[in-house]
């Protein structure tokens, strides 16, 4: 009875033993493999058996991993602070390397993602911050990922979300942009003014050489005034008219 009851046991312990020894990875995972605390292999996806109390073995994730940026103050290279936040889109391509090289590769990759967003938008100006963001993105993925290639980590992509200005800075952005315009429409005036006088010039001469062209064109306005509710008509009466006349009276 009592060989059967510790037979019994054997067996339960042997079945807890075979099973604690297994482990099932999905296809998008790895187990990074220690052997008494030193780095044996990368193993995984399927089944993977190792030895209890001698092996270790850290889960690690391969897929895209969605890292939030904590908002920043940046201070821009015109000396505008702003508040920006960003994501960063990162995945692990080492599994080796995220463990050993890095405690939390997640907290590590957060805290450099702040420090380079501050450090790459401080170099440029609050314009380049709101018209080149695919820009400034670029800049700051290759920035973060030089860093984090150590880390067997390959930043994939990083977008700035947000760029917030305060009350002061979006009424000057206002009144900057109003006066663009005002700009943008005494340069269309002034160009509408010369091609109008281009093209009087261009009348004036071919009117010039037909002094009959230029009585029609008398006759014509004086035409077009009529046509209105005027009381008083000032009228230029060509020269070459009254000179004939004035010859006679002499």
């Amino acid at each position: 009875m009592t060989w059967d009851f510790s037979f019994g046991v054997f067996l339960l312990l042997l079945a807890v033993l075979a099973f604690s020894s297994l482990r099932i990875f999905r296809e998008y995972e790895r187990g990074v493999v220690f052997t008494l605390g030193r780095f044996w292999k990368v193993k995984g996806p399927g089944l993977v058996v190792i030895i209890p109390g001698i092996q270790q073995v850290v889960r690690v994730d391969l897929r895209t991993v969605v890292l939030e940026v904590p908002t920043q103050d940046v201070i821009s290279r015109d000396n505008v602070s702003v508040k920006v936040s960003a994501v960063v889109y990162l995945r692990v391509i080492d599994p080796q390397k995220s463990i050993i090289q890095v405690e939390d590769y997640l907290n590590a990759t957060s805290q450099l993602a702040q420090t380079m967003l501050r450090s790459v938008l401080g170099k440029h100006q609050l314009d380049d911050m709101l018209a080149e963001r695919e820009k400034l993105n670029s800049d700051i993925r290759e920035a973060l990922d030089t860093q984090t290639d150590a880390w067997g980590i390959k930043v994939a992509n990083v977008e700035i979300k947000q760029v917030d200005l305060t009350e002061s800075m979006i009424r000057a952005i206002a009144r900057q942009a109003e006066a663009e315009r005002e700009r943008r429409a005494k340069v269309i005036h002034a160009e509408g003014e010369l091609q109008a006088s281009e093209k009087l010039f261009q009348a004036a001469r071919i009117l010039a050489q037909e002094p009959q062209a230029i009585q029609l064109r008398y006759l014509e306005t004086l035409t077009v005034i009529g046509a209105d509710k005027n009381t008083t008509i000032i009228f230029p009466l060509p020269m070459d008219l009254v000179t004939p006349f004035l010859e006679k009276s002499k």
